[in-house]
């Protein structure tokens, strides 16, 4: 009986996974204008409608895997110790999200080099990395103490989330350098003084 609910949420994630994985394909094969919610359904191999259970529609489904990046990342977070220096806390979660996650990722980066710049992806982007700043300042503001605490939680979210988003962006446009690195020197440059 327990084994139901865990059963049905790998189904759930599969289906999820199989969607993303097809709109991604498609994108890169037909451009990003050119795919349609149908065609990413037919090509997992599920209804219209079961799509629309996962994806609110394909911008959605083809940034999912970085959604769930940034998902992961603030799981890390919140398993640091709460009494540590924030800005420490963040630049092991990134460090460690880029070793899980990036290294060895060619196709990762492959895909997304082709995919930059669209502009319907850019404004999903922004929308995924509002919602998880917001998450994570409210994790950052039980962190710290002293004055304008809300204030200083956001701003340092604003400011780790940016270092990550242009650090990925400086690697998927320069592959030559190891993105390991460029996510350690962009969190070294931007960390508050």
């Amino acid at each position: 009986m327990d084994e139901t609910p865990g059963l049905r949420e790998r189904k759930k994630a599969a289906t999820r996974l199989a969607l993303h994985e097809a709109a991604l394909r498609l994108a890169i094969e037909q451009g990003v204008d050119g795919v349609t919610v149908e065609a990413i359904a037919d090509t997992a191999n599920v209804s219209r409608r079961t799509f629309s259970n996962y994806f609110s529609g394909k911008e959605e489904a083809i940034f999912h895997g970085d959604t769930m990046r940034l998902r992961r990342m603030l799981e890390l977070i919140r398993e640091q110790p709460t009494d540590e220096q924030p800005w420490t806390v963040l630049t092991r979660a990134a460090l460690r999200l880029t070793e899980e996650t990036y290294l060895g990722n060619m196709e990762w980066l492959i895909r997304r080099r082709q995919l930059r710049g669209h502009p319907s992806l850019a404004s999903h982007q922004v929308a995924a990395y509002t919602v998880v700043e917001r998450e994570l300042a409210a994790e950052l503001a039980d962190r710290l103490s002293g004055d304008d605490v809300e204030l200083r939680a956001r701003v340092l979210a604003a400011v780790f989330l940016t270092t990550m988003r242009v650090a990925v962006q400086d690697s998927t446009e320069h592959p030559d350098r190891p993105l390991l690195d460029v996510v350690s020197a962009a969190l070294a440059s931007a960390a508050p003084a």
